[in-house]
C-alpha cells in the first residue's frame, strides 16, 4: 500500500563499487493483479508472455480471504467444512494461479485480510482480531488446493496498517504485532496439516512507515518477533523458526536515497535498520540464525500523480537505483517491481484522480514509460570520486553470461556514441567504470539471442551520497 509523504532527502547508505557483498540469488517479484486478477484469460495469457519477455520468473498474487470465503459478510459462522478446498469459490485466484504455474512462473502467495465477518472475535467488522482457528482451517485448505502450483506461502499483506489488520493500538499501545504472531502460527499449523510442515511462509510483509494510526514497521515487528526494547526475547515466546522476513521498502518524491526521521520506520535507502533488527533477533535466539529479507512490494511513483510523482526519466533512474540498494544488501533475496500498468484513473480533483498506484512500467492507458525499458535494462551511473563515473546494470532477460554495448551522449548532443562493451556475469548482471565528462547520458544497447536490439532510457549521473 501506498502511504503518501512530504519529507524531504536526508541521507542514503553509500553503495561502494563492485559487488563482493552482494547477494548473487536475488529474485525479481513482479505484481499485475489489474491484468492476472481482473482481466480476461486472454490477457492473462497475454500479460503472461509479456513478463517473460521482460525476464519475470516469480510473480506474486495477494489472496483476499473474505473474496472467497462463503457467507463473508455474515456475522454467523456458514455450515461448510473450512479444510476443503472445494467449499470455496476460487475464481480469478484459481485462474491466475493455474495459468501461471502452468507457464512456468513461481508464484508468491499472500493469504491476507480484509476476513470474513464471522472470522472475527466481535463480528462486526471484517479486520479487527480474526480468529487463529479459523484461519489456520482456512490456510489448509489454501494449501491443499494449490499445493506445489505456489512456490512460497506468505502471512498477510501490511498486518501493521488498519487497512488490513484491527486494532493497531489500544490506548496508544502496538498490539497488532502481538496480533499478527497469532495469525502466522496459525498459517503454520494450517501448512502441517495439509502435508506442507516443511514450508515455512514468509512473516511480516510490512508497510514501510508509521503514522497515528500505522505501526512503524520495526516497532511491530519487535513486538511481533518478542523482542524487548533491549533486544532481548521475552520468557514466553520460544523461537520462532522463520527463514525470511517480508517488507515494502516504499519510499518518497525524494527517492531511494530518502531516509526518514522515524528511527523505526524503513524505506528503500535505509534497509540496513531492518538487517540489524535480523540481527539482533538472531542473537536473542527469537529466530533462526541465517534469516533473509524479501522486498515483496515496491516502486517509484511517476506523474500523474500529483503528490509525491517524479517524471517518468526520473521513475527510470530512481527505480534501478533502488534495485542497486537492495542488491547490494546481502540479506536481501528478493526485488520487486508494483504493477505492470497504473492503476485507472478515479474521479474527483487531482489529489483523489490520481490517488491510486502510478508505479506501473506502462501508463494506465497502456503506454509504456520509460521504465518499462529500464526495468529489462537498469542502469546506475553515480560519480566514483571527481573524475570517474561508476556503471551498474543488468540484462533481465538474460538467462546466461552476455554483454552489453554502453553509449553516451555528451550534453547539448543529440547523437548516441559508443563508450566500451562490456560482459556480465551468469546472471546478466555487469559493471564498469569511466571518465567523467561534463553532463554525459548513458544508455545500454543490447541485442538478444533472437536478434531484437533493446535500448535502455537515457541516464544521469546522480550521487548516491548523502
Amino acid at each position: 500500500m501506498r502511504v503518501r509523504l512530504t519529507a524531504l532527502l536526508a541521507f542514503l547508505l553509500l553503495v561502494a563499487p563492485g559487488t563482493a557483498a552482494a547477494s548473487s540469488t536475488q529474485r525479481t517479484l513482479f505484481q499485475a493483479p489489474r491484468e492476472l486478477l481482473g482481466g480476461s484469460p486472454a490477457e492473462r495469457a497475454q500479460t503472461l508472455d509479456e513478463l517473460r519477455g521482460l525476464g519475470v520468473r516469480d510473480l506474486r498474487i495477494v489472496l483476499s480471504w473474505r473474496d472467497v470465503a462463503p457467507a463473508a459478510t455474515s456475522a454467523s459462522v456458514p455450515a461448510f467444512h473450512e479444510r476443503d478446498p472445494a467449499r470455496y469459490p476460487w475464481g480469478r485466484y484459481g485462474a491466475a494461479i493455474d495459468a501461471a504455474s502452468a507457464a512456468g512462473f513461481r508464484v508468491l502467495l499472500t493469504v491476507s485480510g480484509p476476513v470474513p465477518r464471522w472470522a472475527t472475535a466481535a463480528r462486526r467488522d471484517q479486520r479487527t482480531r480474526p480468529s487463529p482457528l479459523h484461519f489456520q482451517r482456512f490456510f489448509e485448505a489454501v494449501a491443499r488446493r494449490f499445493g506445489t502450483k505456489v512456490d512460497r506461502y506468505s502471512v498477510w499483506n501490511e498486518p501493521n496498517h488498519p487497512a488490513f489488520l484491527l486494532p493497531q493500538y489500544v490506548q496508544g499501545k502496538p498490539v497488532s504485532g502481538t496480533i499478527y504472531r497469532k495469525l502466522y502460527l496459525a498459517a503454520r499449523r494450517g501448512l502441517k496439516a495439509a502435508g506442507q510442515q516443511d514450508r515455512v511462509p514468509l512473516f511480516g510483509e510490512t508497510a514501510p512507515r508509521g503514522t497515528g494510526r500505522v505501526v512503524a514497521p520495526l516497532r511491530f515487528l519487535r513486538q511481533a518477533l518478542c523482542l524487548t526494547s533491549a533486544g532481548r526475547r521475552r520468557a514466553s515466546c520460544n523461537q520462532l523458526k522463520i527463514r525470511e522476513i517480508a517488507h515494502h521498502p516504499y519510499t518518497t518524491r525524494a527517492g531511494p536515497t530518502f531516509a526518514p526521521p522515524g528511527r523505526d520506520d524503513v524505506t528503500i535507502g535505509v534497509l540496513s535498520r531492518l538487517t540489524r533488527l535480523l540481527g539482533t533477533a538472531e542473537r536473542a535466539h527469537a529466530i533462526p540464525r541465517g534469516s533473509t529479507i524479501a522486498i515483496t512490494e515496491f516502486g517509484i511513483q511517476s506523474l500523474p500523480d500529483p503528490i509525491i510523482g517524479v517524471s517518468q526519466t526520473t521513475q527510470a533512474e530512481y527505480r534501478s537505483a533502488a534495485e542497486l540498494l537492495a542488491y547490494r544488501q546481502p540479506r536481501v533475496r528478493t526485488f520487486a517491481q508494483y504493477l505492470l500498468r497504473d492503476d485507472n484513473p478515479r474521479p474527483g480533483p487531482a489529489s483523489s484522480r490520481y490517488s491510486g498506484f502510478e508505479s506501473g512500467l506502462r501508463t494506465a492507458q497502456g503506454t509504456a514509460k520509460r521504465s518499462y525499458a529500464a526495468f529489462r535494462l537498469p542502469l546506475v551511473a553515480r560519480p566514483a570520486g571527481h573524475t570517474r563515473v561508476a556503471l551498474w546494470g543488468l540484462v533481465r532477460p538474460a538467462r546466461g553470461r552476455t554483454s552489453v554495448l554502453i553509449e553516451y551522449r555528451a550534453a547539448g548532443s543529440t547523437r548516441w556514441r559508443p563508450l566500451k562493451r562490456v560482459a556480465s556475469n551468469a546472471r546478466g548482471r555487469w559493471s564498469a567504470r569511466t571518465v567523467r565528462h561534463g553532463d554525459r547520458r548513458y544508455r545500454i544497447r543490447w541485442s538478444a539471442p533472437d536478434g531484437v536490439v533493446h535500448l535502455g532510457p537515457p541516464t544521469r549521473v546522480r550521487s548516491l551520497e548523502r
